[in-house]
């Protein structure tokens, strides 16, 4: 075995074009780490929905330019086979450690295989690489990107021409071209020929950030701004300038990209800590609301003043004020969001009389819906112009959410008063997360099956009317790893995260609430129920 190991280290090292892993990959050689080798060489990244994402380092269970080329020369292949053999393959970037040099090699894969590629001209917002692929008709489009993982990270993220991420059967046919390239030796990889862009595909899509606001609406809205050192902020200044917005105050510490991340454990607005320097500055500043980017720029994260503290909307809230937002200016079309979000965006719909449909986790899911008007996500992502850009879009979702902030603002109400409307109008809807982040991975396994096998009757004393398991799908949802609970005034769902080595429990409850004077009681109830269900389902999961 550690013979076998070994070789199959030297093979890997002699075919690595990259001298960083080279060197890494020869000393754990030469130290004869079977330990470390093995953790490398226990198999390879597996290329799935969300493409491929890892930690940086040598050998095939990481992230590195060798995976990358096969990942290339694997994507080139089906991309052939469907028949698009001198089709445009448009490819962006972010600012992470590796991501130019991953998208060059990319870029010359294509070029190899007699497909044209054009690379984006700097590190830009993962949605103006998503808006580039329909923009220039392409047949396919790569993101360097690992989104808000941490720094060690890397990704690699596929869209066919529809402009939308791949979906199954794509990713296994994929895989399956990744998987026959037997050595990277046969893999032509020339130095030029493929195209570069200009700044006129950034254009484009700012001319088009302006098309997601009313004509007349006011901008008055003062914001705080954190790119969480990611590539954010200077599309999204530029599209608030375009708009007439005041300037966003910047934080100024996460302003710039800096695959570091130096200031917040984990650079994803979403985990505790990561927001304090924006709080600080919304000290400051007084501003109406504070907005983040995640190092990619397609998700957003807002705040608000609640009394004297700052406090950041959950996805779902966010969510529900943009589909307001939107009904409220008359949008025609469906609204849709993935089953783990909020039920609240079913209830405004069906007020306002539009088509509502539910998917599977994902935008590469939502957005597929047909004749898609408004998709959110819990997870901070909301697609507010589908036309433009067919995914998540974190500079375009900031604009609309502080035109929404502006027009309350006019009539002396925040977007807090607007929630408390909504939950009048519809009921409280509140949710939350429970979330395992593990080592391990089989712990995830034994959580899901413990659930299958004794299944819970009740959480926090509410019975459970329904109990659904998604891998054997439903009427409208094809199969998925998870479990989805109904209970009397509330639902649960279970599911690994597709992205991190973490379980998630997606709770919501739903309280009735006559008028203004019984929020308070019902938030109180809305609480204890939800921490009561986490306390339960723990338990029922053994985690």
């Amino acid at each position: 075995m550690h013979d076998d190991l070994i070789a199959r280290a030297r093979a890997w090292l002699a075919e690595d074009p990259d001298p960083d892993t080279r060197d890494e990959l020869a000393k754990l050689i030469e130290a004869a780490d079977v330990e470390e080798l093995a953790a490398r060489f226990s198999g390879t990244l597996q290329f799935g929905t969300a493409g491929l994402r890892g930690e940086l380092g040598a050998g095939p269970m990481r992230m590195n330019r060798s995976v990358v080329i096969r990942a290339a020369a694997g994507l080139a292949a089906y991309l052939k086979k469907q028949g698009h053999d001198n089709g445009l393959v448009v490819i962006g970037y972010d600012a992470r450690h590796k991501s130019e040099d991953f998208a060059r090699d990319t870029a010359a894969v294509m070029t190899g295989a007699g497909l044209r590629a054009a690379v984006l001209p700097r590190p830009l917002p993962t949605p103006v690489l998503a808006y580039a692929i329909r923009h220039l008709g392409a047949v396919a489009g790569v993101e360097v990107t690992a989104s808000h993982n941490p720094p060690r990270d890397n990704g690699y993220k596929v869209y066919l021409g529809d402009g939308s991420q791949i979906v199954p059967p794509a990713d296994i046919d994929i895989a399956q071209e990744i998987a026959a390239v037997p050595s990277l030796t046969v893999v032509p990889r020339p130095t030029e020929g493929w195209q570069t862009l200009d700044d006129s595909v950034l254009e484009a899509y700012l001319a088009r950030t302006d098309a997601v606001l009313a004509p007349d609406s006011p901008r008055t809205a003062r914001t705080v701004y954190t790119a969480m050192h990611g590539v954010g902020k200077d599309v999204l200044l530029a599209a608030f300038a375009r708009a007439g917005f005041p300037a966003p105050a910047l934080v100024a510490e996460q302003a710039d990209p800096d695959p570091e991340f130096p200031t917040v454990a984990f650079p994803n607005p979403e985990e505790p800590g990561a927001m304090d320097l924006a709080f600080a500055e919304a000290r400051e500043t007084d501003p109406d609301l504070v907005i983040a980017n995640d190092p990619d720029a397609d998700r957003c994260a807002v705040a608000v003043k609640d009394g004297e503290e700052w406090r950041m909307l959950r996805g779902d809230e966010v969510g529900a004020l943009l589909a307001a937002h939107l009904v409220d200016r008359g949008a025609q079309g469906t609204f849709a969001e993935s089953i783990v979000s909020s039920s609240l965006l079913g209830r405004i719909a069906e007020k306002a009389n539009l088509p509502y449909e539910e998917t599977l986790t994902g935008f590469k899911w939502i957005a597929r819906v047909e004749g898609l008007r408004y998709g959110y996500e819990e997870a901070l992502g909301y697609c507010v112009d589908p036309e433009g850009v067919r995914d998540k879009d974190g500079i375009t979702a900031a604009l609309l959410i502080t035109e929404l902030a502006s027009v309350l603002k006019a009539e002396g109400r925040t977007l807090l008063d607007l929630l408390d409307d909504l939950a009048v109008e519809h009921g409280l809807h509140a949710t939350d997360q429970l979330s395992v982040r593990v080592q391990d991975l089989s712990v995830i396994a034994d959580a899901m099956r413990r659930l299958r096998e004794q299944p819970p009757t009740e959480l926090a004393g509410l019975a459970i009317t329904r109990a659904e398991d998604l891998t054997r799908g439903t009427a409208t949802l094809p199969p998925t790893d998870g479990l989805r609970y109904t209970l009397d005034g509330a639902r649960v769902i279970v599911r690994p995260s597709g992205t991190e080595p973490k379980l998630k429990c997606y709770l919501e409850v739903v309280v009735p609430v006559g008028s203004h004077a019984e929020l308070p009681a019902a938030r109180a109830r809305a609480a204890d129920l939800l921490a009561a269900i986490k306390q339960d389902l723990s338990t029922a999961a053994g985690i």
